[in-house]
């Protein structure tokens, strides 16, 4: 019988042998599979370096969403290949998201949050009226 013939195969997963003792998991687990566990049991100091993250807060966000702003005018280089690319739609689509979160926060923001969001909102405009002239 061939491979197309067979149609399927069972892979019997039960944590018991016939006889009712526990079965040996290592022996049943594919070489993959077992390299994964092994790789996920390091400490995560092993594994490679993440730099920490910040507070999540309304200006954590607003960064954030200004860099992928700036990112599709072109001004910050794709991380993976180090080409600048501009997407000029990407980018308006994320200026306007910021104005809108401006606006459906107005009177509970910190006068620090409301400057800093209309401090990035006039630079990403700004940018986006000179991007759209080259």
């Amino acid at each position: 019988m061939t491979e197309e013939e067979k149609g399927f195969v069972i892979k019997d997963r039960r944590s018991f042998d016939e006889r009712g003792d526990l079965k040996d998991k290592a022996a049943d687990e594919p070489a993959e599979k077992k390299a994964d566990k092994e790789e996920k049991a390091q400490p995560r100091s092993e594994k490679r370096e993440t730099p920490p993250l910040p507070e999540a807060n309304f200006t954590a966000l607003i960064f954030s969403l200004s860099s992928t702003a700036l990112f599709h005018l072109g001004d910050i280089p794709d991380p993976q290949t180090g080409e600048k690319r501009m997407d000029l739609p990407l980018a308006k689509h994320t200026i306007d998201t910021i104005a809108m979160l401006q606006q459906k926060t107005t009177g509970n923001l910190t006068e620090e949050e409301q400057k800093f969001t209309e401090s990035i909102l006039a630079d990403l405009r700004w940018r986006f009226i000179k991007a759209s002239k080259q």
